[in-house]
């Protein structure tokens, strides 16, 4: 008798791969089943209930306890449900064209509450809308909004936004001139200051970091364009297995904006200091700026890192003594005379 007044549940049921739903109300799991199965051609027998979100099997004293309007999967007898993943899965497997597969997975993440499953089918339809392959303007216009006209393919953009950057810390190194007080120190550091952007021009401010078309040991990504996070600066690798392929969409393209070119030595705490005090007792001649451009501008002391794996803290690193000073001429080399002539050496 008591049954007769329990209250209806309403629920979202669907099918196993397919995710049109529909609202079911039920006062028990025997009802919910009936009603189901009718509704999504289900054989009664052996059908069972499951979680949308984790696979938890719903059980008729379970029941109670599930939240109204919870999203429930009908399986026949012999299928089963492991949670969000299954429908990523199914996915993948299917032999579905690339624009129906975008489509599919947009309408999973349409309904989509929760963070994490969020997360996983905002990363498989970026990947899904990889167009990675296509390099000029003419061939993926999307990639390109935003971007100056003067840039005719990715590579081309990417040399330059990675110039862009590196260019950033020549700025750095002339703004450190202005806290020189002694004019001959001042004079002196300007010269280094000079020097080290001249080597860095020559080498088109290390652009190359970011071209896919530049050869292999020039570059931070792979030839199709993936860049994978090296870590910390006190770490080996990246613990979270970060990666993106900035080449791949325009999404991408954006978010790769926030990864960072990382200093190992850090260049405000550390390496503009150590320059400073140099120049202090050294002219530019006696300073190793081969070492400090290496340290300021290239991949010796920069690392490529996501935003998450990129500690703002003190790194505790120094620059190396013995590197930062040209090695004086040996004096136990034999002498020459004026007119050339060798002198000998007892």
């Amino acid at each position: 008798m008591f049954g007769l007044f329990q209250k209806y549940k309403p629920m979202k049921i669907r099918n196993f791969h397919d995710n049109k739903k529909y609202g079911v109300a039920a006062r028990n799991l025997k009802e919910l089943l009936k009603k189901a199965c009718k509704q999504l051609q289900v054989p009664v027998a052996g059908a069972h209930v499951c979680l949308y979100e984790d696979g938890t099997e719903v059980t008729e004293e379970y029941f109670p306890t599930v939240a109204d309007n919870t999203e429930l999967v009908v399986l026949s007898r012999e299928q089963t449900w492991s949670g969000v993943m299954c429908d990523v899965g199914w996915l993948l497997s299917a032999d579905l064209h690339a624009d129906r597969l975008i489509e599919a997975v947009k309408d999973l993440f349409s309904d989509e509450l929760s963070p994490k499953r969020r997360k996983i089918l905002t990363d498989l339809l970026l990947s899904l809308e990889d167009t990675s392959e296509r390099e000029s303007r003419e061939e993926d216009e999307d990639w390109f909004k935003g971007v100056d006209v003067r840039f005719k393919t990715k590579s081309a953009y990417m040399k330059y936004n990675c110039a862009s950057r590196i260019r950033g810390y020549v700025k750095e190194v002339d703004d450190a001139t202005k806290t020189i007080q002694k004019p001959k120190v001042r004079a002196e550091f300007m010269k280094m200051a000079n020097c080290l952007t001249d080597m860095l021009k020559s080498a088109k401010y290390n652009g190359c970091y970011f071209d896919r078309t530049e050869k292999e040991t020039d570059r931070f990504c792979t030839q199709e364009g993936w860049f994978t996070c090296q870590g910390s600066f006190d770490q080996d690798v990246c613990q979270s297995l970060h990666s993106i392929n900035p080449y791949s969409n325009l999404e991408s393209r954006i978010i790769f904006s926030s990864w960072n070119l990382d200093h190992r030595i850090e260049k405000k705490r550390t390496i503009l200091p150590a320059l400073l005090d140099a120049a202090q007792s050294h002219t530019c001649t006696e300073i190793n700026l081969g070492y400090f451009y290496r340290l300021l501008f290239t991949r010796d002391n920069l690392k490529l890192v996501h935003i998450a794996c990129h500690k703002k803290g003190a790194h505790n690193l120094l620059c190396d003594q013995k590197k930062m000073f040209k090695r004086a001429k040996c004096t136990s080399e034999p002498k020459r005379k004026a007119k050339g002539k060798r002198i000998r050496v007892v």
